[in-house]
């Protein structure tokens, strides 16, 4: 892919990545924790997508920890330790957030908390803006 159209390609991902962390901050204020979780997870994982298609990279996978983890060009990502945290603590939401046999005997609406769903907010949050800094303009 040309660089233009990596560039373009990484902002349709960011983008999405902002319309689901709004569908988050929606949610989480109907009270719907599990699901304002995952949409945070989806955030997190969609803005990282649109780095690595910044920098002409190929992302795969879910594991947001991963994303960051192998992203080439880890010097941009400050403060890294931060990131990974961040990373490892919204992949927790990515499966067990949605389905009732993720967590014994309970459902994901008995499982998550507004507090869990705070948390996933303001690093969903951190993500986004931080990659919003350092994607090219378009």
């Amino acid at each position: 892919m040309s660089l233009s159209k990596n560039v373009l390609e990484a902002w349709r991902w960011w983008e999405t990545a902002r319309d689901d962390l709004q569908a988050a901050e929606t949610l989480e204020k109907s009270g719907m924790h599990a699901h304002a979780c995952f949409n945070c997870q989806q955030s997190g994982e969609k803005s990282l997508k649109a780095l690595w298609f910044s920098v002409d990279a190929d992302p795969w996978g879910h594991s947001i920890q991963k994303l960051v983890a192998d992203f080439p060009q880890q010097d941009l990502l400050k403060p890294f330790e931060q990131w990974l945290r961040y990373a490892a603590s919204l992949d927790k939401f990515y499966i067990p957030t949605r389905y009732p046999n993720g967590l014994p005997d309970l459902t994901p609406a008995q499982s998550y908390t507004e507090e869990d769903a705070h948390i996933a907010l303001e690093r969903a949050k951190f993500l986004l803006e931080q990659v919003r800094l350092l994607l090219p303009s378009k």
